[in-house]
């Protein structure tokens, strides 16, 4: 890939000129070692006004304020089996916080210090990153907006990106949020994934074939964009970091924004959930839910992921007459976190947009007594669309230790477990049934 906000700035025939049109600096950004396989070598050559450098005199400070809902302290996060449900985060708690401040980190594991392991997280803002910028030393962002669109800037373009899209803003990238809505009394509201290790890539298709999914023709990256007013570009700004799982900050001279023209593949990208080709059984049963994943950052072992980001579309849910239509009773190797983008979710009838569950690994999950009973219930001779909701799954193979605020927040749904309450014992051919059955054939 390549673009330029300004013709003839990108160098043609090498990536390193000793005199880089109009007076640019080349500076490249490496998303993976020099040596990677050509095939999963991720990296891009930046043309900007002046490089990175400029500016790191003033060296990086640890920063005080409260960070993604803790205070860079992983100890404080606990393991718990238990089911797990939280209620719409409010939108009150975004008054007066911009995307960082924010963020509110529900769960994590492993270590970004080792590049092994992830956390999760929820959004709620009402102001913009005005001259104030972020970057994350510890891994990729996975943005999953639920209410409001975002306006992101970062060092290689800007992305507009709505609820029903999602974007990728990988490790190192420059970026700022903004609100698309320039109301006074707008707020944005989402879901972050962030994984410490690789990158997310599109699943293997296997005997699906060449096309199915997230198409790739479908994925959008930014063209290059600058700050072109010098006034506007000299401004003094913020430059947040996360390293290591804590918050460090410094003062910048200039605009982050600077870069005129670039190529390569390490790039921000966002992604239409519309466009996805959704498959499954024609014939009975339910496939795996795997079947709907959109995005896969790979883990230690063939075929398990560290994180996989799974969606639930619009779609045909089963053809016959004898499927059960919602998910089945299940336990799980891998911890699931679900949220609901809008609509409904056909297996919880209490299931908000702007929720969240977490079901962890080996902890028994399944649809709620209503959805079950009315689900059996169901006049099944036509196939069945379903048409009402959107709702996505980061499924991992960590085990997640929860966050003192995951755990103590206002809308955490403490009494969830007891939508499975009324699943009753409706076994037939208890001995004691068959006593009774042969009883009444006495009597009759």
């Amino acid at each position: 890939f390549e673009s330029e906000a300004l013709q003839y700035a990108l160098p043609r025939g090498r990536n390193n000129p000793r005199q880089v049109p109009f007076g640019l600096y080349t500076e490249q950004l490496s998303g993976t070692a020099f040596t990677a396989p050509r095939s999963l070598n991720r990296r891009t050559w930046l043309y900007r006004i002046q490089p990175s450098v400029v500016g790191s005199h003033a060296l990086l400070q640890l920063s005080e304020q409260e960070f993604f809902g803790q205070s860079g302290d992983p100890s404080c996060f606990q393991v718990n089996p238990n089911p797990m449900r939280w209620k719409p985060m409010p939108l009150e708690l975004g008054d007066g916080c911009n995307f960082v401040t924010g963020l509110k980190t529900l769960m994590a594991s492993g270590s970004p210090l080792g590049k092994d392991g992830l956390s999760i997280s929820m959004y709620a803002f009402s102001q913009d990153m005005v001259d104030t910028h972020f970057y994350n030393s510890d891994g990729d962002f996975l943005i999953v907006p639920q209410y409001g669109s975002l306006l992101i800037y970062t060092e290689l373009g800007r992305l507009i990106v709505h609820p029903k899209e999602i974007c990728v803003i990988p490790r190192g990238i420059v970026f700022s949020v903004h609100q698309h809505d320039s109301s006074a009394d707008a707020v944005a509201r989402g879901y972050v994934l962030e994984v410490y290790k690789g990158h997310f890539q599109l699943p293997e298709l296997g005997p699906i074939g060449a096309s199915g999914l997230a198409n790739v023709r479908d994925f959008m990256h930014p063209t290059a964009w600058y700050v072109s007013d010098k006034h506007n570009y000299k401004k003094p700004c913020t430059i947040f970091n996360k390293y290591g799982g804590k918050l460090f900050f410094r003062l910048g001279s200039h605009s982050p924004y600077n870069v005129v023209a670039w190529h390569g593949n390490y790039l921000p990208f966002k992604y239409n959930l519309e466009r996805f080709c959704a498959v499954n059984s024609v014939t009975y049963d339910h496939l795996d839910p795997s079947i709907y994943t959109v995005l896969t950052a790979v883990g230690n072992e063939a075929g398990t992921a560290l994180a996989d980001f799974v969606i639930f579309p619009p779609r045909v849910m089963a053809t016959d007459d004898d499927t059960l239509r919602p998910p089945w009773f299940h336990r799980n190797t891998m911890s699931e976190f679900m949220g609901l983008i809008w609509g409904s979710y056909d297996a919880k009838a209490e299931f908000q947009p702007g929720g969240a569950t977490l079901h962890p690994t080996m902890t028994p999950h399944g649809p709620d007594a209503i959805s079950y009973e009315k689900a059996v219930q169901a006049d099944c001779s036509k196939p069945t669309k379903f048409e009402g909701g959107l709702a996505f799954m980061f499924e991992t193979s960590h085990m997640m230790k929860l966050s003192p605020y995951a755990l103590n927040c206002e809308h955490r749904d403490l009494p969830y477990a007891e939508c499975w309450m009324d699943l009753h014992d409706t076994f037939t051919e208890w001995p004691e049934s068959h006593h009774r059955r042969e009883h009444e054939e006495e009597e009759d």
